[in-house]
This record gives C-alpha cells, structure tokens and sequence, in this order.
C-alpha cells in the first residue's frame, strides 16, 4: 500500500476568546486573496483519535437515534476513520494576514488540533441546491446557518 505524508500548516485554537485557525509563519502568504470570503471549508487532523484501532474501525453502532443499527464509518460523521481527517465549514469572523490568524465563528475540533489546509468556500463548487438524505436523517437542518438552532443532543447516540 502507498503512504502519503501529510504536514500541518498550523493548528486550532480553542479557547474562551473564541475560535481561531493560527497558521505557521511560513504559511501566512497563502492568506493572500482571501478578503471577501466569508467562509471556509477546513480540512484538520482528528489527532485526538489517532491510532491503529481507530483506524480498524469499519462500522459502528447506530451513532444516531432514528438511523440504521449498523452503519458503515463513510455513512457517518465519526472521527474514528481509516484516515482520522475532519472537514468543516467555519464562518470567518476576522482575518489577521500580519499574524495569520483567522478568527471564525465555531469549529467541532479540539484546542490544539492540526490544521491540514484552508479551501475558500463557494457556492459554485460547494454548494448543492437539492441534496438527499436518508429519511433517517431528512429532519436535520439544511444549512450551517440553521443547525445553531437545532437540538443535536436529541440526535446522537453518545
């Protein structure tokens, strides 16, 4: 099997200031071009739950209430993945080029987490205007914006 090597251009901060992606020095030129983007889809590494049994790890027991008792990981949103990688979408709140630090609204990862890269977010590539789901699944949100107000604890299984 071929390997790959994967370097993180920064990491994730977590904290009561709020949410921020700082970016090594050597990374900050990459900002460039950026201003006017509202969002970003972030690409990090679930370092939390890296290790080879994870990385077993093929299915699951039903992780949401109304879904399947088994699932497939690739059906799921778990971080317990052959390859532990996460992708979020995250607003940007603020842009700091000097510093490289983008302030954004939330991220579901840890203090610390690595950062794998940055992706602006447009909807010409990003956006699906009628996606499926499982009927399981058809009552959840249909944005980012709506799922602020939505009750996920009435959804999962851990």
């Amino acid at each position: 099997m071929t390997t790959y090597e994967v370097n993180p251009i920064g990491i994730i901060r977590c904290n009561e200031e709020g949410f921020f992606l700082c970016l090594d020095k050597r990374f900050i030129p990459a900002l460039e071009g950026l201003d006017g983007f509202s969002h970003l889809q972030v690409l990090w590494w679930f370092s939390d739950l890296d290790s080879a049994p994870y990385r077993s790890v093929l299915q699951t027991e039903q992780p949401y209430k109304n879904a399947p008792e088994r699932m497939g990981i690739f059906a799921t949103r778990s971080p317990i993945r052959p390859n532990p990688i996460g992708l979020t979408a995250v607003e940007i709140l603020d842009l700091d080029k000097m510093e490289g630090i983008v302030r954004i609204a939330y991220i579901d990862a840890h203090d610390n987490t690595p950062i794998l890269d940055l992706k602006p977010y447009t909807p010409s590539f990003d956006r699906l205007e009628a996606p499926r789901v499982p009927d399981w699944c058809r009552h959840w949100p249909m944005s980012l914006e709506q799922s602020g107000e939505f009750n996920w604890d009435n959804e999962f299984n851990f």
